[in-house]
């Protein structure tokens, strides 16, 4: 549930967590998981299928985008520029961007851009999740993308083996020097909250990681 309290903002209760009233409703669950699937498909994969124009920053016009959203899918003709600031603005992962008067997703792309992350504050290890079978060929050949633009890494291992689980139920999760990775010649840029991007994780920079 996505909710608006006058005096504290958005919110996904059923009540202000400050204040405790109801609020104005704005969207509920199968509404805002919709326009998260509509989102992250626009803004990491497709943005050409509704005609929108994406700057190389992966940016793109917020009204521009919420009429090609409406205009495609009679379900969401209730759909204004302030349910996906609502959206952007309480989701827990940090993985949408508002800048002026432009949208983007943070990290997921498989579009070729050139984002300017900021590269200032990066731990000095990140983790990274992946199969027992992959483990062994990433520690030799080093990490790369493969159907993402980036490679994505992860905060904590706990974030890692949470995203590795998706794809198998005991992932091995690698952990990243990422002052090596730098010194290496790959910047690493904090995307999300929790998730990191680079170009590539030569081998000499990774190592498997003890569970914490």
């Amino acid at each position: 549930m996505l909710r608006e309290c006058e005096n504290h903002g958005y919110f996904r209760d059923e009540t202000c967590p400050i204040c405790g009233e109801p609020g104005k409703f704005l969207m509920n669950e199968t509404e805002l998981e919709r326009l998260g699937r509509t989102l992250a498909g626009i803004l990491r994969h497709f943005p050409e299928r509704f005609d929108l124009n994406m700057d190389d920053q992966g940016f793109v016009d917020l009204r521009e985008l919420v009429n090609a959203i409406r205009n495609s899918n009679s379900r969401m003709h209730w759909l204004r520029p302030h349910h996906i600031i609502a959206l952007v603005e309480t989701d827990s992962k940090g993985r949408y961007q508002i800048f002026h008067d432009a949208v983007r997703a943070t990290y997921g792309h498989s579009i070729p851009l050139e984002l300017r992350l900021p590269t200032d504050g990066i731990p000095a290890t990140l983790y990274y999740p992946t199969t027992p079978e992959e483990a062994e060929l990433i520690l030799e050949m080093g990490l790369m993308p493969t159907d993402r633009k980036m490679v994505h890494l992860s905060l904590t291992f706990e974030d890692a083996h949470s995203a590795g689980s998706v794809r198998v139920e005991d992932p091995v999760i690698l952990a990243i020097d990422t002052e090596a990775t730098v010194e290496a010649g790959f910047e690493i840029g904090r995307a999300g909250k929790t998730v990191f991007l680079c170009r590539q994780v030569p081998p000499e920079c990774l190592s498997v990681a003890e569970e914490e």
